[in-house]
Formats: C-alpha cells, structure tokens, sequence
C-alpha cells in the first residue's frame, strides 16, 4: 500500500484544489455542528415546553379538586343591613337613600 501524499504540505495543498476542498469540509463540518446544536436547544426546549405543560395540569388538578360548589355562598351586608346586588351597590329600600345614616 502506497500513501496517496508524500507529505504533510501535499496533503494540505491537495494536489492544487486546497482551496476547494478545505472550504468544501469546512462548510460541511459547520452544518453538522450547526445541526448538532440546534437538534440540542430544540430538545431543551421541548423539554421545557412539557415541563411547564405538566405542571400547569397538575395546578388545574389540585384547583379543581379543591374547588367546592356552594348553591348559596355567603352574602356580605353593608352597613345599613342591605346586601349588595349584582353592581356591588346595596339595594335600597322603600324610604331610605344609599349611603344614608340611619338616626
């Protein structure tokens, strides 16, 4: 077997075409590199995406599990006794004006 260069120097000189050829396997070791990073950050973030996914299920989980349906939750009065309706605002009765202190 006979080596294909009789040197170092015509190895990298490549019989002429060293610029070719070296760019050439440049290039391609770039795009595998490049490759190799994107493939690990899109991973990573995959990763990522189905740890936040996972978490905000298990949140909603817990939440519905400790949610507890009351028919009549508790009214909060004002101070003249009046609940608030809908609006937040008390419900006025006959003869008596919002906000109006009793004597």
């Amino acid at each position: 077997m006979t080596p294909a260069f009789n040197s170092w120097s015509a190895f990298f000189a490549m019989g002429g075409y060293a610029f070719y050829v070296w760019l050439t396997v440049s290039v391609s070791l770039l795009s595998l590199l490049g490759l190799v990073i994107h493939t690990h950050w899109h991973r990573r973030q995959l990763l990522e995406a189905i740890r936040r996914q996972q978490t905000r299920t298990l949140r909603m989980r817990r939440g519905r599990l400790n949610t507890t349906v009351d028919a009549n939750p508790p009214v909060a009065h004002t101070a003249d006794g009046n609940a608030p309706d809908e609006k937040g605002s008390a419900l006025n009765t006959p003869g008596k004006i919002a906000g109006e202190d009793v004597l």
